[in-house]
């Protein structure tokens, strides 16, 4: 069986509509909805020093997008637990991507804080290391025709990964959590919603190559 993050999802309704009228088995891959109609979650994904949070800021701005820092959203007590050395377990984590997925949920939603009229995006920077913690970040979009989720995979080799974390001041996350982050790695092969993007090329040339990707991306909406 096929996991979310292996074939499209199409709006329901959309694909109701469209078998009703067709016979074609492409017809239950519908057309993306269009530009005006869609908001976007783009999920900035990879282990700890691949510049998730870099390379998301910098989406951010070039997006006019909120930002969300998935590591804000972790408890005291999975922060404990990672600057002791001590990797996070499934369990650990599901509270956590269900509170990253609902605050970008409610980053897309009328609100006062953005005066009714919410933006079209919001990038957020999240390990999302195995594919069902990503397919947790999916449920996002499941009844709604008009939110679309991308995950923007950062690929790092592990010797830049650990200088990368070594090189960081006060971060909780130490470097022996790399090799248990790597470990926990699969990669989003074959995703048919995920990006990837070779991180190990200079910072500016990683943000112009996810640009460039997102850009594309989005023109499959016009």
């Amino acid at each position: 069986m096929l996991s979310a993050g292996e074939r499209p999802q199409p709006p329901m309704n959309n694909m109701l509509n469209t078998l009703n009228n067709s016979s074609s088995t492409t017809a239950m891959f519908p057309d993306h909805p269009k530009s005006d109609q869609v908001q976007h979650i783009w999920v900035v994904t990879g282990p700890a020093g691949c510049g998730k949070s870099t390379v998301g800021k910098n989406l951010s701005n070039e997006l006019g997008a909120p930002f969300l820092e998935g590591d804000d959203f972790h408890t005291p007590s999975n922060k404990q637990k990672m600057g002791d050395g001590i990797p996070l377990t499934d369990a650990d984590r599901w509270d956590w991507l269900i509170l990253l997925r609902t605050a970008a949920t409610k980053a897309l939603s009328p609100s006062k804080e953005n005066n009714a009229h919410p933006p079209s995006g919001v990038v957020v920077a999240c390990s999302a290391l195995k594919r069902k913690y990503r397919d947790v970040m999916r449920i996002a979009t499941y009844g709604s025709s008009s939110v679309q989720i991308h995950f923007i995979y950062l690929k790092l080799d592990e010797k830049a990964l650990l200088q990368r974390v070594m090189a960081r001041q006060a971060h909780y996350m130490k470097s022996t959590m790399v090799q248990s982050q790597l470990r926990d790695l699969e990669e989003p092969k074959g995703e048919w919603d995920a990006l990837t993007v070779d991180a190990n090329a200079p910072p500016a040339q990683v943000q112009d190559e996810v640009l460039h990707l997102v850009k594309e991306k989005l023109a499959e909406y016009q």
